[in-house]
């Protein structure tokens, strides 16, 4: 399967994995936010679209397109082609460079980079049927307050990842007790117990559990029974862009 990625013009903005790592993680002392699994997977499940300039970003609350003011730190020409107010009222428009394809009944969802917030800024997530689409979709952002924004050189602007999405009309959701599903509720109760318990001996301090400091079912795709996950991941290792 192939996602294919045309260069609109000669010189597009980088196109790289994504990452998993977020300097607000780093900031903890133990950087804990790591041990989220399904945060760390998230950061990573798609293709990270960066800009290609510093760029500020100042609007006054206005609702005219020249409310918004664009500044770089370089060449000002440059701008035009990146990013516009082509909606006005506040909203940012990026242009990623490039015209996405992909195969029959698979979509883009473009969005801002997942649990990467930006102070005074939000992004505004597309999806977008790719497998016919012969033009380019842009990527934008809400401005929240007055002010200014800052987009560093090399900071995602969109973050790209696939969607078989018309499949989800296929899906048909149950809400059930979960006194229906002994089996589950049992490995429930054993999650609750071994919770409560762990809790407890870290509260009192407890030496073996102090040492542990935290428990590692989800990230080692293990019940509390020592039953295992037949297909966990703990790590997103996507291509490259490949340029042909």
């Amino acid at each position: 399967m192939r996602l294919e990625c045309y260069k609109i013009h000669d010189v597009a903005p980088e196109i790289v994995p994504g990452r998993s790592q977020r300097e607000w993680m780093d900031a903890f002392p133990d950087r804990h936010p790591y041990r989220c699994l399904p945060l760390t997977m998230a950061n990573s499940t798609g293709w990270e679209i960066l800009c290609p300039m510093d760029i500020k970003i100042q609007w006054n609350g206005g609702p005219k397109k020249e409310d918004i003011n664009f500044l770089t730190t370089g060449d000002p020409a440059a701008i035009a082609s990146f990013a516009d107010s082509h909606f006005m009222r506040g909203i940012v428009t990026f242009h990623t460079g490039h015209l996405f394809r992909t195969p029959p009944g698979w979509g883009v969802w473009a969005t801002g980079a997942p649990n990467w917030p930006k102070d005074g800024i939000a992004p505004l997530t597309g999806l977008v049927e790719t497998d016919w689409l012969p033009f380019p979709f842009t990527m934008n952002w809400a401005m929240t307050r007055p002010g200014e924004v800052i987009f560093r050189k090399g900071e995602p602007f969109c973050f790209v990842t696939l969607m078989e999405h018309k499949k989800l009309e296929q899906i048909e959701p149950e809400r059930k007790s979960m006194k229906t599903n002994p089996e589950l509720v049992k490995e429930y109760d054993a999650w609750v117990a071994s919770r409560s318990d762990f809790n407890t001996r870290l509260a009192t301090g407890e030496e073996k559990a102090m040492k542990e400091r935290w428990q590692r079912h989800y990230m080692k795709g293990q019940k509390v029974t020592g039953d295992k996950a037949e297909d966990h991941q703990t790590k997103r290792r996507l291509k490259p862009v490949k340029d042909m």
